[in-house]
């Protein structure tokens, strides 16, 4: 009987971790334009298998999509991220939100999903 409810204590300790752990990965924070800079300078923005953005310090962005490269030009404008790929796939500002090193970024007033992806440090 005592191992029953040991079994039974450890299940509901596992439980409640787990769902403390999931609260504090849902905690995304909205950054300021400043905060972007910091963040994203000399970084790649990734879904670490089937794409890859990475914000040069001199403004430039290079993507790397399923094996197809883009070059362009990023920036900041009243707190969110604006992105230019030119006429080929065009231009778009997001607000940026952060949890440790995963990042959304959200249209603004927009119910689309959000684009989703991990902030780290360039693999090429």
């Amino acid at each position: 009987m005592k191992e029953l409810a040991a079994l039974v204590a450890l299940a509901i300790y596992t439980l409640v971790g787990y769902e403390v752990s999931s609260i504090a990965q849902d905690r995304f924070k909205k950054l300021s334009g400043p905060e972007i800079r910091a963040k994203f300078t000399g970084m790649e923005f990734t879904d670490e298998v089937h794409w890859g953005e990475v914000y040069g310090a001199n403004g430039k962005l290079t993507s790397q999509e399923m094996g197809k490269k883009r070059v362009g030009s990023w920036r900041i404008e009243k707190d969110q991220l604006c992105t230019d790929y030119g006429k080929e796939v065009g231009s778009s500002c997001y607000e940026v939100w952060m949890s440790g090193k995963n990042v959304q970024l959200r249209i603004q007033d927009s119910p689309a999903l959000p684009l989703e992806g991990v902030l780290e440090r360039p693999r090429r």
